[in-house]
């Protein structure tokens, strides 16, 4: 399988055989390659089946269609595939990010973050590429030889996509790891791009199924209009809902082939390197973007009818938050393990991002007993 890949991957991919290895070492599989094994190594992590019950934007068990964390994860993957295919990039490497990008992430979405974030403001913070990091360098331990899954160095560093980021509360070492422009790999790239693709789609998509959003209000968005005229050039009487899922796809295939077609062409460019960032939206898709995003933070995110509830949920976060820091004999026993090593603090931020919506509000009911 490393022999295809050297023949069959662009001189920029990421080949298997040419890793920089992992933390501990260990013998090679006899019938997968290092990313194929780190992708197992995620799918069938606690952490990975956790996402199924978290919020993407909608509060988990608020609707059976909406997304979850997981279902994103698990759409991020599939675009990450098609685009690495399409550019003759390592798609097993690509799609293996895009399936632990997310699971540092806390419960109730990104208000849960920001909650958790202001919870550690005096302890060193939170955001959840850090913490997905963490997750799979420490906190799970399916393996008696050394702490976490042990993932390639490529995998660990497409976890820190932000630029400038530090890996503060992780056990990666070395500046090289630390700054992404250094090492992070063209899958990496793919996978931070797929990643934007499916949240500006599907959370459009939930958004209208959600009856938060109307198509009236989506006529003067570059975005929805361009895929919408396409859409009704060729089907002219499509019912709802049909007609916008219709709009939904050609808006991702539309980012799809812009992103393909721009970055091929970045990569043609001589002396193009494999640690620039070169997987991009052509200028034009990318303020359109720019666009569609300021609208879904002023018309989904901040809704009243989003808002609300999310502002319930994390007050449940900070209260737990505070009665676990009050009271550390609430923690689990793998939390309470790390307190004297890591401090109180950021156990208890490891114990509560790890949970699902549905544990922290049982946790919430029987600490206000």
């Amino acid at each position: 399988m490393e022999a295809d890949e050297a023949r069959m991957l662009a001189p920029y991919g990421q080949k298997s055989g040419e890793s920089r290895g992992r933390k501990f070492a260990e013998p090679k599989h006899e019938f997968r390659t290092d990313f194929q094994r780190d992708r197992a190594r995620i799918i069938h992590s606690r952490a990975f089946r956790r996402l199924e019950y978290k919020t993407q934007v909608f509060l988990n068990g608020t609707g059976d269609h909406l997304r979850t964390r997981l279902t994103h994860t698990i759409e991020v993957a599939s675009i990450s595939r098609t685009i690495a295919r399409a550019l003759r990039l390592n798609e097993d490497l690509a799609e293996a990010i895009a399936l632990a990008h997310d699971l540092g992430h806390a419960p109730f979405g990104h208000s849960g973050e920001e909650m958790l974030a202001e919870c550690m403001r005096e302890h060193g913070g939170f955001e959840h590429n850090r913490q997905s990091l963490r997750v799979v360098e420490l906190l799970e331990n399916p393996y008696p030889d050394f702490p976490g899954l042990n993932l390639t160095a490529e995998l660990r560093a497409g976890l820190m996509k932000h630029e400038g980021d530090e890996a503060r509360g992780s056990s990666v070492e070395g500046a090289e790891e630390r700054n992404p422009e250094a090492c992070t790999t063209l899958e990496a790239q793919v996978a931070d791009l797929a990643d934007e693709i499916t949240y500006y789609s599907h959370d459009l998509d939930d958004a209208l199924d959600f009856e938060i959003l109307s198509f009236e209000q989506l006529e003067d968005v570059a975005v929805w209009k361009q895929s919408a005229a396409t859409v009704r050039a060729k089907y002219s009487a499509v019912p709802e809902p049909v007609l916008h899922k219709l709009i939904i796809r050609q808006i991702i295939d539309r980012a799809v082939r812009d992103v393909i077609g721009t970055s091929a062409a970045n990569l043609r460019q001589p002396g193009s390197s494999g640690s620039a960032k070169l997987i991009k939206y052509s200028d034009e898709l990318s303020a359109a973007n720019h666009e569609l995003r300021k609208f879904l933070y002023a018309n989904v995110y901040h809704h009243p009818h989003v808002a609300e509830v999310n502002r319930r949920a994390c007050e449940m976060l900070r209260e737990v938050f505070a009665a676990y820091v009050r009271e550390p004999e609430r923690l689990g026993a793998g939390a309470a393990g790390r307190i004297e090593a890591e401090g109180l603090e950021r156990a208890v931020c490891d114990y509560i991002a790890g949970m699902t919506d549905r544990y922290l509000m049982d946790e919430f009911t029987r600490i206000a007993r």
